[in-house]
């Protein structure tokens, strides 16, 4: 994969989707300045003194809306990542052979400038909204294919919104009103993706996570320039890091991979993991004590993995493809296991939409490329954005437990997994589920409209609690890295009070928070700067460790070993549970310069224990 090519791209890309989404809401009279009133008459929406249809009013009424929540530039600048998103997506799926019909959406096999399901659209009636008539008029007019395209593109974005409800939203979402004109010019946006990114590249799903971290890079250098306090908003940009598929694959070995070898130690999948470290020899009462926590069996359907900021779902990615190798070694039938893995296995959880939106989007196409009706089964990831509990739920009349729960989940959009869940509300949210979901069905039907939705908001926070409160096999995250003067106050108040000690720097509020994610007996695995290993600020972190968990292996790497981030970086795994004189292994790389030493250098060592940097 050429990563220069898309590091060129996808900023660019980002200044253009803003500015041509930017220029479409103009066009509705919505602007930064103002939001011109629109007036029904007739058929016809009119906005200064334009006409359109009806029902523009309703989708641009939701616009408008947002816009008054969030402020114009944020909603401009999410209804230009959603469209990005799409594109790269149904790029993505018609390289690979995964749209239903078999046809190229953006580009053509051929080469040819126009994209093969404008030729081919006669036969494309079967997607959600295209009556074959109307597609045959406007195809035979001469002058209408722009209107005909555009067409295609909702009705292919429809036709995987049952699929992938979290990427393609249903047509009367106000980002179809964003969608861009001018879709077949020949410096449009869909042809700048088409052209600037050979085709090869889209072969490996990990193209997704790279294009979103290039596709905010301005923003994130920006931002870190002022050396300021991050706005909510702007943390996932500053913190979202792509991890290098090397350490990915270490610590999905060592920690995931561990635990199936500890309770099946001949396993042939240890063959296949080329970054599992072997574990040292330990002492007759080490392994007695390893002994009494490793079960005699393990059902592959009740492993659990956490990635509690999971970003583009690379952790996740390579989670499934060694679940998978797990679920085929106990003799499950594969057109079965993806199902399952995302069914059953898998969790991760973001604050940033436009992630999340992207982790599901990897996870279902690992899926796809090994079942070919997963889209028809409707078995969405378990990929969850926490979010702030709306202003429909805040201020309302309810039970005290409920009220709680609203409390609790009022900064979710900044605290993320951070937010912990009391036990005793742990011990209701059974119950407020069933009071919740009776209230919804024994709504009238003239509130069911409002309050359909604000009992479904509630629902989402149960969820939200839900899931913060389980606890899961193997918790593997590259957390963000904010030192406290960066954090706004909002955040430093609350790391500081629930965290204390673990405040410098949210990295080491993350790994506490993932140990009480984990079970007792659980393995987890991050990628962190490595300061807290010397330094006096981390001292509690250090014994948190070192007294109360075991630090089974862990690799130091070189300063400028890892080209994406500004810090010093290490990977480590550990499990849970103290393990008095156990013996990890460590692997210190600071004597090979670069991030092109990093990955094969580990390897040497792991072969070779004997080498001097093991």
């Amino acid at each position: 994969m050429n990563k220069n090519k898309l590091k060129t791209y996808a900023p660019q890309a980002r200044e253009e989707f803003i500015k041509i989404i930017t220029e479409r809401a103009a066009l509705y009279g919505i602007t930064a300045k103002k939001i011109e009133p629109c007036q029904i008459k007739g058929d016809y929406a009119f906005i200064s003194g334009k006409p359109f249809p009806k029902s523009t009013e309703k989708s641009r009424g939701e616009l408008v809306k947002r816009i008054e929540s969030k402020g114009f530039s944020q909603v401009m600048e999410e209804a230009a990542y959603t469209w990005f998103n799409r594109f790269a997506a149904i790029r993505f799926m018609e390289l690979n052979g995964y749209l239903s019909h078999g046809y190229r959406v953006l580009s053509h096999p051929q080469g040819q400038s126009e994209p093969e399901i404008l030729e081919k659209a006669q036969y494309l009636e079967q997607l959600d909204g295209l009556e074959k008539e109307e597609i045959i008029a406007l195809k035979t007019a001469g002058n209408k294919d722009a209107e005909l395209y555009r067409k295609l593109i909702i009705a292919q974005c429809n036709e995987l919104h049952s699929a992938m409800p979290f990427l393609f939203e249903k047509v009367d979402d106000p980002t179809e009103l964003l969608l861009p004109d001018n879709l077949l010019n020949t410096d449009s946006v869909i042809r700048q993706m088409v052209d600037e990114i050979p085709e090869e590249d889209w072969k490996q799903v990990e193209i997704i996570g790279w294009l979103y971290q290039f596709y905010i890079s301005n923003k994130k250098d920006t931002l870190m320039k002022a050396k300021k306090a991050y706005r909510t908003e702007d943390i996932p940009a500053v913190t979202q890091l792509f991890t290098p598929n090397w350490i990915v694959k270490y610590l999905v070995q060592n920690s995931l991979g561990a635990k199936w070898l500890a309770t099946y130690p001949t396993s042939i999948i240890k063959e296949k993991m080329e970054y599992y470290i072997e574990p040292a020899e330990q002492t007759d009462e080490v392994r007695q004590q390893l002994k009494e926590i490793t079960p005699d069996s393990l059902n592959p359907e009740e492993l659990t993995v956490m990635d509690p900021a999971c970003g583009s779902g690379h952790i996740l990615v390579e989670a499934y493809s060694l679940l998978k190798q797990i679920y085929s070694e106990r003799g499950y039938r594969p057109k079965d296991i993806p199902a399952l893995i995302l069914a059953k296995n898998l969790y991760g959880l973001e604050i940033d939409d436009r992630a999340a939106q992207l982790a599901g989007f990897a996870l279902m196409m690992k899926a796809r490329q090994d079942d070919r009706q997963i889209f028809e089964k409707q078995i969405k990831p378990k990929v969850l954005v926490l979010k702030s509990a709306s202003g429909r739920v805040q201020g309302k009349k309810e039970s005290a437990v409920i009220v709680r729960l609203i409390e609790i989940f009022e900064n979710a959009s900044t605290f993320g997994s951070l937010i912990r869940i009391p036990e005793e509300l742990i011990l209701k949210l059974s119950s407020i589920k069933q009071e919740l979901e009776h209230k919804k069905e024994d709504l009238s039907s003239h509130d069911v409209f409002t309050g359909s939705q604000y009992y479904e908001d509630l629902l989402d926070l149960v969820k939200q609690a839900e899931i913060l409160s389980n606890r899961y096999d193997c918790v593997i995250a590259n957390p963000p890295y904010m030192g406290g003067k960066y954090m706004n106050t909002r955040l430093k108040e609350f790391v500081r009070n629930d965290y204390r000690g673990y405040e410098k720097d949210l990295f080491s509020t993350f790994i506490i928070r993932g140990r009480e994610l984990a079970k007792e007996e659980g393995n987890l695995g991050f990628m962190s700067p490595f300061v807290w290993m010397f330094i006096s600020s981390h001292e509690d972190m250090r014994l948190n460790l070192i007294n109360t968990a075991t630090l089974t292996n862990l690799i130091q790497l070189e300063y400028s070993g890892f080209a994406e981030a500004t810090v010093p970086i290490c990977t480590f795994t550990f499990t849970n549970t103290h393990f008095k004189n156990f013996k990890g292994s460590f692997i210190r790389l600071s004597d090979f310069r670069g991030s092109e030493n990093q990955s094969p250098k580990t390897l040497e060592a792991i072969q070779n224990k004997k080498c001097n940097w093991f």
